[in-house]
């Protein structure tokens, strides 16, 4: 397996540049969607005067620090997300990967739950380790060891997601028992047209009819449902490794990361697209 082949020869072992090549097409694409994403809602207008979160950040940084905060906000907005655009597109691919994980880095300022970011800050910083980010749309043939070690690197990333997702989760006796989903679904449910924003979500009908009533029935579904996707975290990063099974792995996942945006599309579109694209590291 090439992964192992690579520790042994301390990342020596020659892997194809067009792999992470191509993920930073898809990093790039990912955070330009995102980056775009924040201006709405509310977003643009963060740090206004008087606004919530002018408040909260003068509490926790102070007036001085909160203002310089604010007056940087909307400048970082529009320049992240063109760096993230030319990162896509290939073009000064570098600077604009190092401007694009300073915008990324400034949303730990004021997210109270940023796991998508720190995500996002390791695929990048493991990708700003590669010697061959490549130009343009263009993908580089052959092989060599220019992106071994940010290859490997970012599979061990993803491994440590996986994992520790699943290890949270079976620590979690409501997760567990279906409880937590059966009682997520059912909430939505009996809320969904109060919602303020209700693309927030894109829970099929057919779900929330069948299983969105907190029945026993539905109970039992959802903890089948919990045991498989704590499984499929445990059983993809060695299935994605080993060549047989890839193809069986990669679709999979994806499937997976496809019902777990459908409970919060806007929060996990980076989480799913992010982690589905590092699939890219797992073969060469």
């Amino acid at each position: 397996m090439w992964f192992f082949d690579a520790l042994a020869s301390g990342f020596q072992y020659p892997t194809e540049p067009a792999r992470l090549q191509a993920f930073r097409m898809v990093f790039g694409t990912v955070l330009t969607l995102r980056f775009a994403l924040a201006f709405g809602q509310g977003g643009w207008n963060r740090f206004t005067p008087g606004s919530l979160s002018t408040r909260l950040a003068e509490q926790r940084f102070g007036t001085a620090r909160a203002r310089l905060l604010a007056a940087l906000y909307r400048p970082a907005l529009i320049i992240r997300t063109l760096a993230a655009t030319f990162l896509a597109a290939g073009l000064a691919p570098r600077v604009a990967l190092v401007l694009v994980l300073a915008g990324a880095a400034m949303e730990l300022l004021y997210l109270r739950s940023p796991n998508a970011v720190r995500y996002t800050l390791l695929t990048g910083g493991s990708l700003l380790l590669a010697g061959d980010l490549g130009t343009g749309l263009h993908l580089a043939g052959g092989s060599s060891t220019a992106n071994t070690w940010a290859q490997c690197l970012m599979v061990l990333v993803t491994t440590d997601i996986y994992w520790n997702s699943a290890w949270q989760k079976l620590r979690s006796p409501q997760f567990r028992s279906g409880l937590y989903l059966a009682q997520w679904v059912h909430t939505y449910t009996q809320v969904q047209d109060q919602l303020p924003y209700r693309r927030q979500h894109a829970i099929p009908g057919l779900v929330r009819r069948r299983a969105g009533n907190l029945t026993t029935k539905d109970i039992r579904r959802w903890r089948a449902i919990a045991a498989t996707a704590i499984a499929l975290e445990i059983v993809l990063p060695p299935a994605l490794l080993f060549p047989p099974t890839t193809p069986y792995a990669v679709t999979a996942g994806i499937g997976m990361h496809i019902a777990f945006t459908c409970l919060k599309p806007r929060q996990l579109i980076t989480f799913s697209g992010l982690t589905t694209g590092t699939y890219l590291a797992f073969t060469t």
